[in-house]
């Protein structure tokens, strides 16, 4: 895990497990263990320059030899506090965790309203916060459809959600906008939609990478695909004009809460995948989630056969 992704998973603890008042029994800790703790803390989790680093008293915790020391990580005016395990012969640092599994988020993520693609009543869904400038999205969709759907029928249910990195692609926002009014209207014709902007990037980009261009290029393959799935183009017409981000600008926030800080990400009823990789990797992910729901998987394709020598050719 790189070193700020351990400092953003170790606030983001500290904020599930809240603020707890300290037991009274209390043994304030000598200052050169003190700073063995502050020091192995920065280094294990990549703690920031700017932040400021305070090692608690000691206290009786419920693991058998071991102590509870809180850590303060703040900057400013804002803190949080992390609960540590210190051995009683102050020679060893740990971290013990809990999560509730209750509320897991991302066993939680908002998908009203979103299309779907496959079987609606699947016991499986398959949860992509996707970026329709993104050429790492643009090869995982092009895995997921058709063959991940093809393979899984109706198994499996596939619902996007919007993560624009608009400082990477900076048409992303409003091809999600025009999706979505397209959405509003006709989910088929939101995938349909989608699949285009997928294969046709660059195309959309052109040579010049014209942001202006690029934007009038979606509206008007958004009004093509309207016109010919007869949606309303008054209405069409009025939401592209509009465009209005609060949607699109929800779902990134959801997929930050989510600790989403790239795409593609998958979520298969919890478990994350992050990034663009192989489809038999995505399958195993997706076999593991129809399991434990009753489901038996369908068996994978019989490997290719290696080439004769007359498919190779002998050559000259």
């Amino acid at each position: 895990m790189p070193r700020f992704h351990r400092f953003a998973f170790l606030l983001t603890l500290a904020l599930a497990v809240g603020c707890k008042a300290q037991p009274t029994a209390q043994s304030s800790l000598d200052p050169k263990l003190s700073r063995s703790i502050e020091v192995m803390v920065r280094s294990q989790f990549g703690v920031p320059q700017d932040y400021d680093v305070h090692v608690g008293a000691r206290t009786p915790s419920k693991v058998a030899g071991y102590d509870t020391v809180p850590v303060t990580l703040s900057r400013g005016s804002k803190s949080t506090v992390v609960e540590f395990l210190l051995s009683t012969d102050g020679k060893t640092l740990a971290k013990l965790d809990t999560f509730d599994l209750d509320h897991n988020p991302a066993m939680n993520i908002d998908v009203s309203g979103r299309p779907i693609r496959g079987n609606p009543n699947a016991k499986v869904t398959v949860i992509n916060f996707d970026d329709l400038e993104c050429p790492y999205c643009a090869r995982m969709h092009q895995s997921l459809f058709p063959s991940t759907l093809e393979r899984y029928k109706d198994q499996v249910r596939f619902i996007y959600k919007d993560d624009p990195l608009t400082e990477l692609h900076p048409w992303a926002m409003h091809a999600a906008v025009d999706a979505n009014c397209i959405a509003a209207q006709s989910p088929d014709t939101y995938w349909v939609y989608v699949d285009y902007l997928h294969s046709h990037a660059a195309e959309i980009s052109g040579p010049d990478r014209n942001l202006a261009k690029s934007s009038e290029a979606l509206d008007r393959i958004a009004r093509q695909e309207g016109t010919l799935a007869k949606l309303d183009g008054s209405k069409l017409d009025a939401c592209i004009a509009k465009q209005d981000e609060t949607q699109v600008r929800a779902s990134a926030h959801e997929a930050e809460t989510l600790g989403v800080d790239g795409t593609p990400a998958l979520f298969i009823e919890g478990e994350r995948i992050n990034g663009a990789v192989p489809e038999e990797q995505v399958w195993m992910v997706i076999d593991r989630a129809l399991r434990a729901a009753g489901e038996e998987p369908p068996p994978l394709p019989a490997p290719s056969a290696p080439p004769t020598a007359t498919e190779k050719g002998t050559g000259n």
